[in-house]
């Protein structure tokens, strides 16, 4: 249930996209008319209730960054310390690949109010120019220790990719301030799809390391870790597993006594997805295991890929989603479906999270799972954010998305009925891409801890008006958990790939 006293009634019973809320300060005249209270003040953003509310827009235009399409942001990644929410995002999407502009909204008070800000470095377009020529794929993490956030990211040389670098940006006062960059990884070679964890548990061996995975496009996707024990002042060189894993999308997440697992997606259905490890701080990788075989429906004239999204709980048990279309009659439409692990080696069957019924017609992709670092056990609480659609035969300009949620209190025993969160949205309002319209391949969410509520951040369409070309912003919502009667679908594990062809798909170059 979405919060909040001020909050219209509609905006828990209608989709948002029907609200025609397509800009700030569009929002606040008819708020402040018909709720009187304030819900956007302009840059910075600030949501004064609970809701859905607006955390950013792309500021520039053609005029002063001609190399992206603006006005959008996509591709948001979370994380949540305290009461303190950092997300960061894709702004003024470049059509080949990257963006003008790496975008960040902080929250101090879990959500009430944001704060945008731009990472300094980045695009030679951007306010705070750098050396590239766009920017991609930014992931937010927390390192306890030197009480520092971290944002990796991505900075391309050329159009199109062909060199790019791996950076961080780094701020030491609550995520308000971001300085110059920190090179990762700058080889002259492809590197893509980074994503970054610290270990944050005091009484761990490695207390403060923090953990960048990529991989090596120009190698095959070559599956690579670089380790950082200074609060990302400095990292380690990249680092290959022992089986030299091959895959992109993963998400280094950090067990209690220090072991690091690494989901991943192998590079074909049969490969999977994957997971690798280490247990010595990030010295050495051990070789990868098998999670689970996938097959994934293909969402047209959308860019997907059943990219992971994983978590971990207080107990260091490891959860992963994903997109998956094995329990869908004839494989056409895909669900989210979860596998967890106590020591990521050992991996549960997939499981279908009961979003829908099977054989609904409702296609589930790009999901963001967040858990809460606080619960254990039987009492684990889950939410999920995911994008979906009505009509997975759609293919057109005119097909529409949707933004939803659901939540578990007890482990993903059972869930929520699911709520839309935002949509319609047609395709033709969102960006294109030279894999079909974005809203990112990856979203998040992230728990405030302790408070059974999430905040997650996902891009939203809305028609343009005037002679803009998109409208496409990034939002998020404060939510309260749900409990629910919808267990979880332990399905038998059959896929319905119409071909042996789909399971062995590479996926996509995600830059």
């Amino acid at each position: 249930m979405i919060l909040g006293a001020c909050a219209p009634p509609s905006i828990q019973t209608r989709p948002l996209a029907r609200l025609r809320l397509p800009r700030w300060r569009r929002w606040a005249v008819p708020l402040l008319v018909a709720l009187f209270c304030v819900a956007f003040l302009g840059a910075p953003a600030h949501a004064a209730q609970p809701g859905v509310v607006q955390v950013s827009a792309d500021p520039y235009t053609a005029e002063n960054a001609p190399t992206g399409m603006h006005a959008t942001e996509v591709e948001p990644d979370t994380f949540a310390w305290g009461s303190t929410l950092v997300t960061s995002f894709q702004v003024g999407r470049v059509f080949n690949g990257g963006a003008t502009d790496i975008g960040v909204s902080t929250s101090t008070d879990g959500g009430v109010s944001w704060r945008e800000a731009f990472l300094p470095g980045t695009s030679r377009e951007a306010m705070r120019p750098g050396p590239f020529f766009s920017v991609s794929d930014p992931s937010v993490a927390y390192d306890a220790r030197h009480h520092t956030w971290i944002i990796s990211w991505l900075g391309a040389h050329f159009s199109g990719g062909g060199i790019v670098d791996v950076l961080v940006s780094r701020s030491t006062d609550g995520g308000l301030t971001w300085d110059d960059p920190v090179v990762v990884a700058a080889t002259g070679v492809f590197y893509d799809k980074n994503w970054t964890a610290c270990d944050n548990t005091p009484s761990s061996p490695f207390y403060g390391h923090c953990y960048t995975e990529f991989d090596n496009a120009s190698a095959g996707d070559l599956e690579l870790m670089s380790t950082s024990a200074d609060g990302g002042m400095s990292w380690g060189a990249p680092t290959p597993t022992a089986d030299n894993a091959r895959g992109l999308g993963g998400q280094p997440v950090v067990q209690p006594n220090g072991r690091v697992v690494v989901p991943y997606e192998g590079l074909s259905g049969t490969s999977g997805i994957r997971a690798f490890t280490s247990d010595d701080g990030g010295e050495t990788w051990n070789a990868s295991v098998r999670i689970s075989t996938r097959s994934s429906h293909r969402v047209a004239g959308v860019r997907t890929s059943p990219l992971p999204s994983a978590e971990i709980n207080r107990d260091g048990t490891v959860y992963v989603v994903w997109q998956d279309n094995r329990f869908e009659p004839g494989g056409a439409a895909n669900d989210i479906v979860l596998s967890t692990s106590s020591d990521g080696l050992n991996w549960s069957a997939p499981s279908r999270i009961p979003i829908d019924p099977v054989g609904g017609n409702v296609d589930h992709f790009i999901p963001g799972l967040a858990v809460d670092r606080s619960s254990a056990g039987g009492n684990t609480l889950l939410a999920l954010t995911y994008y979906f659609d009505r009509d997975p035969a759609c293919a057109g300009p005119g097909c529409e998305l949707f933004v939803g949620s659901t939540s578990s209190l007890d482990n993903g025993r059972t869930w929520s009925d699911p709520e839309v969160l935002a949509g319609p949205m047609r395709l033709d309002w969102l960006v294109p891409t030279t894999q079909g319209v974005m809203v990112g391949d990856y979203i998040s969410t992230s728990f405030l801890a302790g408070q059974q509520r999430v905040l997650p951040a996902f891009a939203v369409g809305f028609e343009p008006s005037g002679t803009a070309e998109f409208d496409e912003p990034m939002f998020s919502a404060i939510e309260k958990l749900r409990g629910g009667v919808n267990p979880m679908v332990d399905d038998p594990v059959l896929f319905h790939a119409t071909a042996q062809s789909e399971l062995d798909t590479p996926p996509l170059t995600t830059f």
